[in-house]
């Protein structure tokens, strides 16, 4: 098990090994950026197209189906008409031959009624048929889409993956040197800031990324490191320039030879 650090000065280094460590994962996770979630995004827009353009589809062919069944009954129709027609050749009086023509003009009034139901049927394949073209389209683009999102997450992925899971690794190695009431301090101070800076070294007299001159004597008590100090403004803990150069070309050198 690695050892804690004890000193002042050895916490101060191993908070902002840390701090190069985590900000690097950071860059490598903003490169990523929304992709991931655009490619879920677009993985669902697809299935759901895949699954309405099933549904069109199977909804002409019960259309088709239904055509099919009114064509038929139209022929069963057509032939009672011919066989009622042939039967009042050979009535013997006028109730029977009424009867007869009633039945042929039910049988006509039947197939105008499939006839009815047969054009309204073509319409909503026709109507069902022009969304499903839409929908082919759109889906086309979609998946077009998603393989060009898709490619760029993967090279990305490719060029990083190996890099982020070492640097995980240091940065669990790294936050096991540092005692666990200023490393819960470091996690609440980076996770309270946009840009993430918990430890921050001080630059042309002022904390880095901010416009508040630190006083020369604070400035002196920073660079003793004696004592773990912080920005009054933003509450980000401080080290010396000296320091911050001596562990940006350690970490640096270490993330060289993790690519």
């Amino acid at each position: 098990m690695a050892k804690k650090a004890e000193t002042v000065e050895e916490k101060l280094r191993a908070l902002y090994d840390l701090q190069l460590i985590d900000s690097r994962i950071d860059e490598i996770r903003n490169m990523r950026g929304e992709l991931p979630l655009e490619v879920e995004d677009l993985k669902d827009e697809v299935a759901g197209l895949s699954t309405r353009l099933e549904k069109l589809t199977n909804e002409v062919q019960t259309v088709e189906e239904q055509i099919k069944a009114k064509k038929n009954d139209i022929e069963s129709h057509k032939v009672a008409i011919k066989k009622y027609t042939e039967q009042q050749k050979d009535v013997r009086n006028n109730r029977e031959f009424n009867t007869l023509t009633k039945e042929i003009e039910f049988q006509t009034l039947e197939i105008e009624l499939a006839e009815k139901h047969i054009r309204e049927f073509k319409a909503a394949v026709e109507h069902k048929k022009n969304i499903i073209a839409q929908t082919s389209e759109k889906l086309d683009s979609k998946k077009d889409h998603l393989m060009h999102k898709e490619n760029e997450l993967n090279s990305i992925l490719t060029e990083t993956e190996r890099e982020e899971k070492a640097l995980i690794a240091k940065s669990e190695e790294c936050a096991s040197l540092i005692e666990d009431r200023l490393l819960n301090a470091y996690h609440r101070i980076r996770n309270g800031v946009k840009n993430r800076l918990a430890v921050v070294s001080i630059e042309r007299g002022a904390s880095a990324g901010s416009f508040f001159t630190i006083p020369p004597q604070v400035q002196v008590e920073i660079a003793a490191r004696k004592k773990i100090m912080t920005d009054e403004h933003s509450g980000r803990i401080l080290v010396d320039a000296a320091l911050a150069y001596e562990e940006r070309e350690k970490i640096n050198a270490i993330f060289e030879n993790l690519k």
